[in-house]
C-alpha cells in the first residue's frame, strides 16, 4: 500500500476502534436474550455471502440483523452483532486468509457505518416522531453508503483507479437489496410490537431468499462477463481477418508492381501521423491505415504494359489508368470493412479546385482521408524512381507538392507535412522486420517439374553442326520459299470456295513445312469449327468443336499469338475420344481478318519438338494472306445460302425449289417412283395483317414454316413459294395419305391461328399432283397443283358459313380435278 492508503487505513481503524470502545464501555441490554438470538443468526447469516464482481471481497446478507439491531437493540447491542458478524465474513471458509489489517479495516468500517447508522435512525425518530419505515429507509441508506464507500477508495488509491467508477461498477447494484431489507426489517419490527420478539426468528427464510437472489443475480453477471469476454474475442478475430485480408490484398497489389510495397508502407506511415495530428476517430484512422494499403489495387484491371510504360501516357492510355479508382471501390465493397474504406479510395484522385477524377468532387466535398491521401501519395510518388523517371530529391519533392497547395491539395493537410514530413520520412524508413517478410516470393528459381502440358516455345537457335551447311543450299532454300509463297498468294485469290482455298493451301505449304496432320479452324459464334482437315488423325480432329480459349487452338485464337511445338493432347476432347492419339507436337498461328481473328491454322507430328522457328515464321507469312481469303470465301458461302434461302423463314425459297424439284423429278424417271407435290396456301391470313398487323402476320408465317418441316420426314422438302404460299415436295406419298395429310395441314394452321391471334382464324387450302399421273415436268406439276389448290379454297370459302371449319371435308385430288373438267 502507498502513503496515502495506510493514512486512510489508519483513520477508519482509529475511528472504529474509537466508536466500538465507547460503546462497550456503555454497555446495556434492555432483553438478553433477544440479542443472543439476534447475534447467534446473524452470525450464521454471514456465512451466506457471495463474491463481489471485479474486485476481491464479499458481501453477506448479515446487513439484515444489523438494521433490526438499529430499530430494536441498543448501540452497544448493535455494534457487537456487527461487528462478530464481520469478523466471521472474512474469516470463513476464506479462499485466502486475509491479513490482520485487512480484518481490522473491515471490523472497523463496519463499527463505524452500524454507528453512523444508529444515530442516523434514532435521531430522526426523535425530532420528526414516529416515522420509523421512513426513518428505517434513511439508515439503510446511509448504512448503505457508509459501508461500501469507504472499501472503494481504499481500492481506488491502491490500484490508482477512480473510486467513483469502483463503486459504482462493484457496488451500487446491491443498493436495492437494501432497500428491499430495510422494508422486510420494517414489517418485521411492526409484527414484534404486536405479538413478541421471537416473530423475527422467522425472517431465516427471507434472509436464505435474500442470499440466494443475491447468488443468482451474480451468476448472472459472471455469465454475462463470459459472453463479453467471447464477444470480445470474436471481434478481434474479425479485426485480425480484416487485417490478414489487407495484407493478403496489398500482396496481391505487389503482385503487379514490383515498387508499390514500399510505396505503400511510405505512404500508410505517412498517412496515418497526418490523421492523428488532424483528430481523425478511431474508425476514420483504420479507414484511412486499409485505404494507404489498398488505394491501388484498381490497377489490377489496368493492362500492365500502361502501368510499366516507360514514357509518357497517351490519352487512350490515361483513359484505361483513370478506371482504377472506381475498379478498386467496388473491389473493397465486397470485403465488408467495418470502417468507410470505400469512399477513401474511390476519392484519392480527386483535386481541391474539382479538376480530380472519377467524380470531380472538390474541396470538402472529398473525405478528409482522400484528401489526406492525395497528399502524401503524390510526395511520396515524386520522391521514388518510376518507370516513366527518376526520383526528385524529398525536399524538391515536398516543394512541388507545396506549389499545389489549394489547387490539387488540401492546404491544412499540406501545411502539417511540410511541417513534419523530414520526422515521417525517418518513421517510414524504419520498417519493422514483420514488414520486410511481408513480400511475394517472385525471384526464386524452381528446379522441380518436367514441363508445361502445351510444351515449350523453342527459341530457334540453330541446332549443332548448322553452321557447316553450304551456303548455296540457304540460297536455294531461301528461293524455293519465296517461289512457293508467291504461288501460293496467286492461287489464294483464285477461287471464292473454301474448301478449294483451303486445299489448295495444304499442298502448297507441305512443300515448305512438313506436317502429318492439317487443320484449319473458323471461328463461329465463340466456338472453333475444324473447317478442313487433312492426313493422320482426321477422325479426331474433325471431330473437335473448341471453345474461345480453351485448349491450344483456343488459346491461339483468344490472345492471338502463335504457339510453336504445343501438345496436342490438351487439345479440348481430343485425347478425350481417342485414347491412341498418334501426333505429339504442334504449331498454330491466328489468322487474321479485317475484323478480327477469323480462325487459327494448326500442323500436327507424330514426333515431340519437330518444328522451329522458320516454320513459324513461313506460318506467320501465311497466315497474313490467308485470313483474307477466308473472310471472302465465307462471305461468298453466307452470299449463296441467302440467295437460295428465305429471309423471314429460313425455308428454301422458290429458286431452290426449282432446282430440288427438278432433281427429284430426274430420280423419279430413272427409278420409276412416284412423288407428290403439295401446294398450301393460308386462309384468312389477310385477316391477321388488317386486324393484328403484319408484326404478327410474320410470326404466323415463321411458326408454320417450323411446323411443316416437323411435320415432314427428313427427307421430305418444305420450301416457301413466296407471300403465304407454302410447297412440300413428298416422294412416295399416295393420293388417300394425301388427302389425310392436307386435312392434317389444315388443322396445324388452325392450331397456329389459335395460338397466335386467339381465335379461329387461319387454315389452310392444299391442292396436289403427282408425278407421273399429272405430269412429269416441274412447272406442270406446280400449275396443277396450284389449280387445285384454289379449286380447294373456293370449297372452303362456300362452306365456312354451313359448317366450321373442322368439319370441312377434302375431296380427292383427282375428283377435284374432274369436278374442275
Amino acid at each position: 500500500m502507498n502513503n496515502k492508503a495506510k493514512i486512510f487505513v489508519a483513520v477508519m481503524v482509529c475511528a472504529g476502534t474509537v466508536v466500538l470502545g465507547m460503546a462497550l464501555s456503555h454497555w446495556q441490554s434492555a432483553d438478553l436474550l433477544r440479542f443472543s438470538c439476534y447475534a447467534l443468526i446473524a452470525t450464521v447469516a454471514s456465512a451466506l455471502k457471495v463474491r463481489l464482481p471485479g474486485i476481491d471481497g464479499t458481501m453477506s446478507v448479515n446487513f439484515l440483523f444489523i438494521l433490526l439491531g438499529i430499530m430494536e437493540l441498543s448501540l452497544p447491542e448493535t455494534l457487537i452483532i456487527g461487528t462478530a458478524a464481520g469478523l466471521v465474513q472474512c474469516l470463513w471458509v476464506a479462499q485466502q486468509r486475509p491479513s490482520p489489517t485487512k480484518i481490522a479495516f473491515n471490523v472497523s468500517m463496519l463499527a463505524n457505518a452500524a454507528a453512523i447508522a444508529y444515530f442516523t435512525y434514532h435521531r430522526l425518530t426523535s425530532v420528526l416522531g414516529d416515522i420509523r419505515p421512513t426513518a428505517l429507509m434513511i439508515a439503510a441508506l446511509v448504512y448503505f453508503v457508509a459501508n461500501t464507500l469507504p472499501v472503494s477508495v481504499i481500492i481506488g488509491i491502491t490500484e490508482k483507479k477512480s473510486y467513483r467508477h469502483i463503486w459504482s461498477n462493484c457496488y451500487f447494484w446491491s443498493f436495492p437489496y437494501y432497500l428491499v431489507g430495510a422494508a422486510v426489517v420494517g414489517l418485521v419490527g411492526f409484527v414484534n410490537r404486536r405479538i413478541g420478539w421471537q416473530t423475527s426468528l422467522l425472517i431465516l427464510p427471507i434472509i436464505y431468499w435474500v442470499y440466494r437472489s443475491y447468488r443468482l443475480y451474480l451468476d448472472r453477471l459472471e455469465d454475462e462477463k463470459k459472453r463479453v469476454e467471447i464477444e470480445k474475442q470474436h471481434v478481434e478475430q474479425v479485426a485480425s481477418l480484416n487485417l490478414r485480408t489487407i495484407e493478403a490484398l496489398a500482396l496481391a497489389i505487389e503482385a503487379k508492381d514490383d515498387t508499390t510495397h514500399d510505396h505503400l508502407h511510405r505512404v500508410r506511415t505517412y498517412a496515418v501521423e497526418i490523421g492523428k495530428e488532424l483528430g481523425l476517430t478511431e474508425n476514420e484512422l483504420e479507414a484511412l491505415r486499409a485505404a494507404a494499403l489498398l488505394h491501388d489495387i484498381g490497377k489490377l484491371a489496368v493492362p500492365e504494359h500502361i502501368i510499366n510504360k516507360p514514357g509518357r501516357l497517351t490519352p487512350e492510355e490515361f483513359e484505361k489508368m483513370k478506371i482504377h479508382p472506381i475498379v478498386g471501390a467496388e473491389i473493397l465493397e465486397r470485403v465488408a470493412f467495418p470502417y468507410p474504406v470505400v469512399p477513401v479510395v474511390r476519392s484519392h484522385h480527386e483535386r481541391w479546385d474539382g479538376t480530380g477524377y472519377p467524380d470531380g468532387l472538390k474541396r470538402e466535398e472529398i473525405c478528409i482521408g482522400a484528401r489526406v491521401l492525395a497528399v502524401v501519395d503524390c510526395l511520396d510518388a515524386l520522391s521514388t524512381d518510376r518507370q516513366y523517371r527518376n526520383a526528385l530529391p524529398l525536399d524538391e519533392a515536398m516543394a512541388k507538392v507545396v506549389s499545389m497547395s489549394g489547387t490539387s491539395f488540401d492546404p491544412a493537410i499540406v501545411q502539417i507535412l511540410q511541417r513534419r514530413y523530414i520526422e515521417l520520412e525517418q518513421m517510414a524508413q524504419a520498417k519493422p522486420e514483420s514488414e520486410i517478410r511481408m513480400r511475394l516470393s517472385k525471384n526464386l528459381h524452381v528446379e522441380r517439374g518436367q514441363g508445361p502440358a502445351a510444351g515449350f516455345e523453342t527459341s530457334g537457335d540453330p541446332a549443332p553442326g548448322s553452321s557447316d551447311k553450304d551456303f548455296l543450299s540457304s540460297i536455294a532454300s531461301a528461293r524455293q520459299e519465296a517461289q512457293t509463297l508467291f504461288e501460293l498468294s496467286q492461287d489464294l485469290g483464285n477461287s471464292l470456295s473454301l474448301v478449294e482455298t483451303l486445299s489448295v493451301l495444304s499442298i502448297r505449304v507441305r512443300k515448305l513445312i512438313p506436317y502429318d496432320s492439317m487443320a484449319i479452324f473458323v471461328c463461329k459464334n465463340g466456338r472453333l469449327i475444324p473447317e478442313f482437315v487433312s492426313g493422320e488423325d482426321f477422325r479426331a480432329l474433325s471431330a473437335l468443336n473448341i471453345p474461345l480459349g480453351k485448349g491450344l487452338v483456343g488459346w491461339v485464337a483468344e490472345t492471338r499469338k502463335p504457339i510453336i511445338n504445343g501438345n496436342p493432347e490438351v487439345e479440348a476432347g481430343y485425347a478425350g475420344a481417342f485414347q491412341n492419339f498418334s501426333l505429339h507436337s504442334a504449331i498454330a498461328v491466328p489468322v487474321d481478318g479485317l475484323n478480327g481473328v477469323v480462325g487459327v491454322l494448326a500442323m500436327y507430328r507424330r514426333e515431340r519438338d519437330s518444328f522451329n522457328a522458320d516454320h513459324l515464321r513461313i506460318l506467320l507469312a501465311v497466315s497474313s494472306k490467308l485470313g483474307l481469303a477466308i473472310e471472302n470465301a465465307l462471305k461468298y458461302q453466307q452470299a449463296e445460302s441467302s440467295a437460295t434461302t428465305d429471309y423471314l423463314t429460313g425455308l428454301p425459297n422458290a429458286r431452290s425449289l426449282f432446282l430440288h424439284l427438278s432433281q427429284e423429278l430426274s430420280r423419279c424417271q430413272r427409278k420409276g417412283g412416284s412423288t407428290a407435290v403439295m401446294v398450301c396456301d393460308l386462309d384468312g391470313f389477310k385477316q391477321v395483317n388488317d386486324r393484328y398487323g403484319h408484326l404478327e402476320g410474320d410470326k404466323v408465317l415463321r411458326e408454320l414454316g417450323a411446323k411443316l418441316k416437323d411435320v415432314c420426314r427428313g427427307y421430305d422438302y418444305v420450301a416457301r413459294m413466296g407471300g403465304d404460299e407454302f410447297v412440300l415436295v413428298i416422294p412416295g406419298l399416295t393420293p388417300e395419305a394425301a388427302e389425310i395429310k392436307a386435312r392434317s395441314l389444315h388443322e396445324l394452321a388452325a392450331s397456329i391461328g389459335l395460338q397466335i391471334c386467339g381465335e379461329n382464324i387461319l387454315g389452310l387450302s392444299v391442292g396436289t399432283a403427282f408425278c407421273p399421273q399429272d405430269g412429269d415436268n416441274a412447272e406442270v406439276l406446280l400449275a396443277e397443283a396450284d389449280r387445285r389448290m384454289y379449286s380447294m379454297k373456293q370449297t372452303h370459302r362456300n362452306r365456312t358459313t354451313e359448317a366450321p371449319s373442322d368439319q370441312l371435308a377434302f375431296a380427292h385430288p383427282h375428283e377435284t380435278k374432274a369436278q374442275d373438267v
